[in-house]
């Protein structure tokens, strides 16, 4: 494909979280958690289907889960549990990065990276910890 540039990691990593967008799952936890029955229109299953994928949840899993109104919230809830705690690890992890790096402290803030990347489930989080490691270098 003459005339085609390869996207970089880390472009690749920023389209990726243009498409995704979690809000609407994040709508539904909340409508829930505040005693909203959920209802499994085909938009939800869709919508937990997809999220599942986004958050690293097998499809195996996901695909059995919207076959009940239980498993379902029970899929709903652990789909926003680890988009809130992969947030919170990464803004944490970038908090600390920084801090290490204005006090020059390049090893501890990679260390900080490595130790998210350890534990870092949902794909977009590990991809943008990736990126931090590469521009460490």
């Amino acid at each position: 494909m003459a005339g085609r540039q390869v996207p970089s990691e880390e472009e690749e990593a920023l389209s990726m979280s243009e498409d995704v967008n979690w809000d609407e799952v994040r709508s539904l936890a909340a409508r829930v958690e505040a005693g909203e029955a959920l209802v499994l229109t085909p938009d939800v299953r869709e919508l937990l289907l997809r999220t599942a994928r986004e958050v690293a949840i097998p499809e195996a899993d996901a695909q059995a889960a919207i076959q009940d109104v239980t498993t379902a919230t029970a899929l709903l809830r652990e789909e926003r549990g680890r988009i809130r705690s992969s947030s919170m690890r990464m803004m944490t992890a970038r908090s600390e990065v920084r801090r290490l790096r204005q006090t020059g402290d390049t090893e501890g803030a990679r260390k900080v990276m490595e130790d998210l990347l350890a534990v870092e489930v949902v794909p977009l989080y590990r991809e943008l910890a990736e990126i931090a490691l590469e521009d460490m270098d």
